[in-house]
């Protein structure tokens, strides 16, 4: 199918599906993985999902149908989290089907970076988005635009937009030994969380290598060889910076 052909509120570029996903939000989740994604971190293990060209393109009916197969198993404690990639990019489809989803009484999550402008359309889908996977990728601009190829100053406002607009949150960060375990890096990104409102979790992710082999697939260099994956101590290290008990 070309993409000249179809209506993007009414069709997605999908990369995957996970039925029974447990670590993406509250409960069982049905995870939905949507193709595409306009940043370069550096320590990707979903590196298959960059290209907007890749994935296939699926309709608003058939996901939805597939999600309420799965009604009895992820309602009322769990729900549907979309990822990806970036969902973001593709905001109108998920307007249409987190409408859908919210008229089922299914709680809505998404998995995003916040590096956007917060247009209409985003805080329209923001509206009926029930939890929020923020990704905060670096406290710092400049080591943010090392380490993921943008600077970090659109998803500090879209932080404060979810907790200004009483948008329920976890925060996430990647903890990548010499990227983002810094001492005062982390203090400062308390400092941060501190000054939000709605904040429900916060999440020390450590660093692994097992998506390698994804970047060696496309033929391309690993961007952390060499980077030691980050142990139990880093993280207990993290979280008492981050003042997480």
């Amino acid at each position: 199918m070309e993409k000249k052909d179809i209506d993007l509120k009414y069709y997605a570029k999908v990369h995957s599906i996970e039925s029974f996903g447990t670590v993406d939000g509250p409960g069982i989740r049905f995870v939905l993985f949507l193709q595409g994604c306009h940043l370069q971190c550096k320590y990707c293990h979903n590196r298959d999902t960059w290209d907007m060209n890749g994935g296939e393109y699926k309709s608003l009916d058939d996901i939805f149908e597939k999600i309420l197969k799965y009604k009895n198993y992820i309602y009322p404690n769990g729900g549907v989290t979309v990822t990806g990639g970036e969902p973001l990019l593709q905001v109108k489809f998920l307007i249409e089907l987190f409408e859908k989803l919210k008229k089922e009484n299914i709680h809505t999550c998404i998995d995003t970076s916040g590096m956007f402008t917060l247009t209409p359309d985003i805080k329209k889908l923001l509206s009926l988005t029930d939890l929020v996977l923020l990704d905060i990728k670096h406290i710092n601009s400049d080591k943010c635009k090392n380490l993921v190829g943008l600077g970090n100053e659109k998803e500090l406002a879209f932080a404060h937009y979810l907790s200004d607009n009483n948008i329920h949150m976890w925060i996430r960060q990647v903890l990548v030994p010499g990227y983002t375990d810094d001492e005062q890096d982390l203090l400062q990104l308390k400092d941060f969380i501190d000054s939000l409102n709605t904040i429900d979790k916060i999440e020390v992710l450590p660093y692994h290598d097992m998506g390698r082999y994804k970047w060696e697939k496309l033929g391309l260099k690993y961007q952390l060889d060499g980077v030691r994956v980050a142990n139990d101590d880093d993280v207990i290290r993290a979280k008492k910076l981050l003042g997480i008990t």
